[in-house]
């Protein structure tokens, strides 16, 4: 497991969310004076904020299905516990760094104004020296608990959403969370290394999974707050682009990721099936009536596809998990 996209997901500001800036945070507040317990506890809460745990979250349900898959049973508990732990940390460290890359433009965002550097909460070199080492520790975590290779993918994820999506794209592309969204992607990979030792093919779609599905996730939401991303001066695509060509790019996307579901038929049974079937055509319909609502000139509320999205990505990877533990016989080619 590891950091996401715009689940950031943000996956992956992604992931699994992202998009990885997660919802409103709601305007800053002045910090008071505070007593010594009260500030310790403060202290410790803003260390925890840099780390966005909820982005964490999702990004652990797309891991542990992912190693179930793999193992086509349950792994050992512990195999488990390791990799959560790892890929928690490794996705903790490369929110804090991005916290501090992005603490300027957090500070002029409504939705992001409470973070800890926005208020002032933690030192920006502080910030750093945590992120830093917790990414030393989840490295170091995962290569002595699982293996080498997982803790390798963990430091090349963290590289990446830090190095390539928030100092290179964010800032200057509006295909920033397309590509910058693969950190995200790299749960799965490193769940399936951590019980394989190696990466097959099961493992890349279901990052091509989370890849597909990370445009549709995020544009909604930057879509419900294209003026934040305005004011700080970040190229999201709501920002550069028509709503009507945002949402026609959401349906594209939703449209490819549908059928990029099915490239997982061969490894999985009915069950997997069933829902990718079912689920993706729920998603495509509520892509497609955004659409038609934004081309009408309709009031449109792009944060329902943005909330289902969410419930989509776990309902396909909670019957990824089903479907391995249960052990049906897989559809297999031609399906």
């Amino acid at each position: 497991m590891s950091v996401p996209a715009p689940f950031e997901a943000s996956a992956l500001d992604g992931a699994l969310n992202g998009a990885q800036d997660g919802a409103q945070e709601g305007p800053a507040e002045a910090p008071g004076p505070r007593g010594g317990p009260r500030r310790a506890r403060d202290t410790v809460a803003a260390y925890v904020g840099l780390t966005k745990t909820r982005i964490i979250e999702q990004l652990l349900v797309v891991t542990v299905p992912a190693m179930l898959l793999a193992e086509r049973a349950v792994p050992s508990v512990w195999l488990i516990l390791a990799t959560l732990v790892g890929g928690a940390t490794a996705a903790a460290s490369a929110h804090a760094l991005n916290c501090v890359v992005d603490a300027d433009i957090d500070a002029v965002m409504k939705r992001t104004a409470r973070r800890p550097l926005a208020r002032g909460q933690v030192p920006p070199r502080n910030a750093l020296i945590f992120g830093l080492a917790l990414g030393v520790l989840s490295s170091v975590w995962l290569g002595l608990t699982t293996n080498w290779l997982a803790a390798g993918l963990s430091v090349a994820a963290i590289a990446f959403y830090v190095l390539v999506y928030t100092m290179l794209l964010k800032r200057r592309t509006s295909q920033n969370i397309v590509w910058g969204g693969a950190a995200g992607c790299m749960p799965v990979v490193i769940g399936w290394a951590a019980v394989t030792g190696s990466v097959e093919w099961p493992a890349l779609v279901m990052f091509g999974v989370i890849f597909f599905w990370t445009p549709p996730h995020f544009w909604a939401l930057a879509m419900r707050y294209r003026d934040d991303y305005a004011a700080a001066g970040v190229p999201m695509l709501p920002v550069v682009a028509t709503p009507a060509q945002v949402s026609l790019r959401i349906v594209v996307y939703s449209w490819v990721m549908v059928l990029w579901t099915l490239l997982l038929l061969p490894v999985t049974s009915w069950i997997y099936a069933a829902v990718a079937v079912l689920g993706g055509a729920w998603f495509v319909i509520r892509a497609h009536r955004l659409h038609s609502a934004v081309t009408a000139g309709r009031d449109v509320s792009p944060m329902k596809l943005f909330h289902l999205s969410n419930l989509y990505l776990c309902g396909l990877f909670a019957a990824i998990a089903v479907d391995a533990v249960v052990g049906l016989p897989a559809l297999g080619p031609p399906f």
